[in-house]
């Protein structure tokens, strides 16, 4: 963050500086002392606090959560010193079983000192939300992330934040949010719904001229290619920030082309906030050990070693309303190898997405189809597209075009979809008006109605 120190708030009348901050600032000050110097720690200092942590947030469900309780039964003592292969013999949570055992799930006697409880719940793109309790501590430590990302890409927090996302209204305000209205005097900020078209988030853009944008990353994208086909500028834009799925690397092509600026993606989930930021050096992300502890698990439940893809299994260190412990969120990732960046903190090399984006063939090995827009713009008037797996050899591709297409183009737009896949298969293409948004918000590119 640009110029800190003469951002923080004082909540002395008549001392402007030093500032005296009240206890919310000096709570967020304390935890960004604490983070800047974790994240230089060497793995296995990270690990043993984690550990530590983990231990006290497991005794606490075997305590007070009836189905860990039951679960966990044989499992895990409590009398007993945490250990990793100790933590490893307890049995994953699937999303199928979060979403089942809500009221099983939730602590019979969350700390009162971790703040008021209050339910959140996904969006549920699937059309099946998940719900969970959370505690004010936990809100504490998503801010802390919330800050410590600002501080690595020196955000300069006297410019303008747009948002495009789920559940806001289209508002304007002072400051950038609850992540840094406590600790300092931030600029204006500018919000609007996800449902929105476009093209009419593309002119609320040109009203705004924002100096970060924040959004879905299939939304960036698709703003990127509607600004780069009516020739729109964002001259006062200094970062585009991607959210909520995983991120293209065509779409960080995209911003460059439309704006001239980079995108800089983050990790999280409604059930635990925060997983892994982007460095600041490299296109891949550190995981937040401080809040999280991540697993990524190949199909026999062994380990992933770096360059290697599997099951992201996550465990919320701080969530004693509804503990979640080894919960499998449905995400697959690629480990990664220390970072030359020097900080401690785990690498994942990719976010590679939902099992539901992933391309499945017949004898049950799983892809991810690389296909972005595969140069369809190049070939055809395409304005957007979508490709659904119907069944293990058939491929359809819903386009929206400017003008019909014609046999040449089709061929052309079939050849650039079979080019990327692992084996042959049937591309049908339709016609629509439009790609609809999942109900989360998000375009989906690929999606196998197979899983």
């Amino acid at each position: 963050m640009n110029d800190t120190v003469s951002l923080i708030h004082s909540s002395i009348p008549g001392i402007a500086w030093p500032a005296i901050p009240g206890a919310e600032g000096a709570t967020a000050l304390a935890l960004q002392f604490q983070l800047e110097r974790s994240q230089w720690l060497a793995p296995e200092q990270l690990r043993e606090l984690q550990f530590r942590q983990l231990d006290a947030l497991l005794r606490h469900a075997w305590d007070t959560v009836p189905y860990y309780r039951e679960r966990w039964r044989g499992r895990y003592d409590p009398g007993q010193p945490l250990t990793p292969e100790g933590f490893t013999r307890l049995p994953l949570l699937t999303r199928s079983e979060l979403q089942a055992n809500f009221d099983a799930l939730r602590s019979t006697a969350s700390p009162a000192a971790h703040g008021p409880v209050a339910e959140s719940r996904t969006s549920g793109s699937t059309g099946r939300p998940v719900r969970v309790l959370k505690t004010g501590l936990v809100q504490l430590l998503w801010q802390a992330i919330v800050l410590r990302e600002h501080r690595w890409f020196e955000r300069d927090l006297n410019g303008k934040l747009a948002a495009i996302r789920q559940g806001v209204k289209e508002a304007e305000a002072d400051g950038w949010g609850p992540a840094t209205d406590a600790l300092t005097r931030a600029g204006r900020s500018a919000t609007l719904p996800i449902s929105t078209d476009v093209d009419a988030q593309l002119r609320w853009l040109e009203r705004q001229q924002p100096d970060y944008l924040l959004t879905y990353s299939s939304n960036l994208a698709e703003l990127a290619r509607t600004s780069l086909r009516r020739g729109v500028k964002l001259p006062r834009l200094r970062e585009a920030r991607a959210m909520g799925e995983s991120l293209a690397e065509e779409t960080r092509e995209l911003v460059r082309r439309a704006w001239g600026v980079g995108v800089v993606d983050s990790y999280s989930s409604n059930e635990v906030g925060y997983i892994a930021l982007q460095c600041p050096k490299h296109k891949h992300y550190h995981v937040q050990s401080e809040a999280v502890l991540v697993e990524i698990l190949g199909e026999d439940g062994s380990i992933c070693g770096p360059g290697e893809v599997g099951r992201a299994v996550l465990t919320d260190l701080h969530n004693f309303a509804t503990p979640i412990v080894r919960y499998e969120i449905g995400d697959y990732a690629e480990a990664g190898t220390l970072c030359d960046c020097g900080r401690g903190l785990p690498v994942l090399h990719r976010i590679n997405g939902r099992v539901r984006n992933m391309l499945i063939l017949a004898d049950g090995r799983r892809y991810w189809p690389l296909l972005g827009s595969s140069g369809f713009d190049q070939i055809a008037p395409v304005l957007q597209h979508q490709l659904i797996q119907k069944s293990f050899n058939v491929i359809e591709a819903r386009l929206v075009t400017t003008q019909p297409l014609t046999a040449e183009q089709e061929e052309g737009i079939r050849r650039q979809i079979l080019v990327r896949m692992p084996s042959p298969f049937e591309v049908r293409i339709t016609y629509t008006s439009e790609i609809p948004r999942n109900t989360g918000g998000k375009f989906e590119v690929f999606v196998s109605e197979l899983s």
